[in-house]
């Protein structure tokens, strides 16, 4: 019988659990290699190639980790900097000139703290247009932050952030508003980062 050939008769085969491993073995790859290739260009196109869908003049830097790049969306001009976490599982949606600076993490995933067999759960997160993510907060499963908001520096987002609201502190609370009017676009961003 020939091996690549389907056996709807064998389970390791019928429930893609050998396509579920080779994707995650091309994840892991990207993880460890991929996202410190030197060339921007070159990271972008791995991560469209596992599934990501990233718009024109989008940049993720180097040592930026992604999980389940299948279910993330990056909107056009938006940067992704350094050393970020993108945990997709859950779906991870990034919209247009937004700015997510170095060290931030989206965490789509939990754990039921009751569950006897202690049961993962995820949640989409959402990123509006023209917000901007300060170095290292950290936005939870669920969460949706608005168009033109903004989260302060190693602020911890559990909760919707309206737009055009100005979010700090752990947990995340509202600082202030941001004008309406936003109108800018972000980049060109450096090809080398």
């Amino acid at each position: 019988m020939d091996p690549f050939v389907a056996d709807t008769g064998t389970p390791w085969k019928r429930d893609g659990r050998v396509a579920e491993a080779l994707r995650l073995l091309v994840e892991t790859a990207y993880n460890w290699i991929g996202c410190h290739l030197p060339v921007r260009t070159l990271r972008m196109a791995w991560l469209r190639a596992m599934g990501a869908r990233i718009g024109s003049g989008a940049a993720v830097f180097w040592g930026t980790t992604v999980f389940n790049a299948r279910d993330l969306v990056i909107g056009d001009r938006t940067v992704v900097s350094f050393r970020c976490v993108l945990d997709a599982r859950g779906g991870l949606t990034i919209g247009s000139d937004v700015v997510v600076a170095s060290d931030v993490q989206f965490i789509s995933g939990t754990h039921d703290l009751d569950s006897p067999d202690f049961a993962a759960h995820f949640a989409p997160i959402v990123i509006g247009d023209l917000s901007w993510l300060a170095s290292r907060a950290t936005v939870l499963a669920g969460v949706t932050i608005g168009d033109g908001a903004v989260v302060a520096a190693a602020a911890l987002v559990i909760d919707d952030v309206p737009e055009n609201t100005v979010v700090g502190g752990v947990p995340a609370k509202q600082l202030s508003t941001r004008s309406s009017d936003l109108r800018y676009r972000i980049g060109p961003h450096p090809r080398f980062y």
